[in-house]
């Protein structure tokens, strides 16, 4: 094992917090490349299961052992200190040939079509996204190609981030704790964007033509804004175009999760206005007879 196969070799790391989806994903790929991993969470939760082999502690308090870097995630800030998550995902992306995208709507989506296409042609890529993804078999995974990211712009950490290609596919203000205007807020990713060698700004492109898997306007807007990634990366539309018409989605993302008696459900994040008026809107596009819209 090599520090190009393995950039992490020989470092050391406890992370707080590490049953949840988000902190074990990075403790497997900090497992993967090269380091020694413990952890410590609350209690046990179902993201442990991926986690074979590492020691971990539940319950009690958290407790790093003499030598280990400390990683803390959002939710435990205040059980110990050491680096925020945010910081140790970006020490992740400098270490490989990044993409991240951000943006107020289908970040998600949108990374995780840009993985998906790599992997499907064999591209190897390396994959953390904010949802479950799958086609992929969860919300991350450790390849040795591209890293594809999904950033966050709620509390300013994407801003920590310097990957190769950014793409931000939409500006809209909603997450006002944290941005008083909407000036502000394109003022925030201009900043951002001014320091990434390549950016794409998805308003700026036509929505893709061919059919896609997914439904809806938006998601040929995501599939746009994929393509332009992929350019950058080197592949051709031609050959992006056909997995990229395969991609079946993220988990409750318009998610199809029951069909009986000829009525389906879905199951949709939706958890904002804009995203709720546009997941009621493909659902009507999709259907002619009545639509019943829950929210939870």
């Amino acid at each position: 094992m090599s520090r190009v196969t393995a950039p992490l070799l020989g470092r050391r790391f406890y992370f707080v917090g590490i049953g949840g989806a988000g902190l074990s994903a990075y403790a497997n790929f900090a497992r993967a490349w090269g380091a020694e991993v413990r952890g410590w969470d609350k209690q046990e939760t179902i993201f442990m299961e991926t986690l074979s082999g590492v020691e971990l502690d539940v319950g009690g308090e958290p407790a790093a052992p003499p030598g280990f870097e400390v990683v803390v995630s959002s939710a435990h800030l205040g059980r110990a200190e050491g680096r925020s998550r945010a910081e140790f995902l970006a020490e992740l992306v400098a270490l490989r040939r990044s993409i991240v995208v951000g943006g107020a709507h289908g970040k998600t989506t949108t990374a995780a079509m840009i993985a998906y296409v790599l992997r499907e042609l064999g591209q190897d890529p390396a994959w953390i996204i904010g949802g479950v993804v799958p086609q992929l078999g969860g919300n991350a995974g450790v390849g040795e190609g591209w890293l594809v990211v999904e950033g966050d712009e709620s509390d300013r950490s994407i801003a920590l981030l310097h990957p190769e290609i950014a793409v931000i596919t939409n500006i809209e203000l909603d997450h006002h704790a944290t941005f008083a205007s909407v000036a502000e807020l394109e003022t925030f990713f201009d900043e951002w964007a001014a320091g990434v060698p390549n950016v794409i700004r998805a308003w700026e492109l036509e929505p893709v033509t061919f059919e896609l898997a997914v439904p809806g306007e938006h998601n040929r807007m995501n599939a746009a804004a994929a393509h332009g990634a992929l350019e950058l990366v080197g592949i051709s539309r031609a050959d992006a175009e056909p997995p990229l018409a395969l991609f079946a989605g993220v988990g409750r993302r318009f998610e199809l999760v029951a069909e009986r008696g000829g009525v389906r459900v879905f199951d949709d994040y939706a958890h904002n206005p804009t995203e709720i008026e546009v997941t009621l809107r493909t659902a009507r596009n999709r259907t002619e007879g009545r639509l019943t819209a829950v929210y939870q």
